[in-house]
């Protein structure tokens, strides 16, 4: 995320307006909630993630050892249980 400068984007009323509640600060303005992205969904890390904790469930289920799974996956022993509670 970049930073614009508001006079170079909005109308001059428009920032004398803020000017009344912040002056000088930095703001940030959130995204329209019609056009927010759920996490991930720019990237294929989520999908990375899915398959990650599959090979976990996987793994699990033929018997290896949550001790085992940590160093595989390099996953703290809490992180490998909760993958599996799920």
């Amino acid at each position: 995320m970049s930073y614009i400068r508001a006079e170079n984007i909005l109308p001059e009323e428009l920032v004398r307006a803020i000017w009344q509640y912040v002056d000088g600060v930095y703001l940030y303005i959130p995204r329209n909630p019609e056009k927010r992205r759920l996490w991930g969904q720019n990237t294929a890390y989520r999908q990375e993630l899915e398959a990650r904790n599959r090979s976990i469930r996987e793994d699990a289920a033929r018997g290896v050892r949550v001790s085992v799974l940590c160093e595989r996956y390099h996953l703290s022993e809490k992180s490998i249980r909760r993958i599996l509670q799920k």
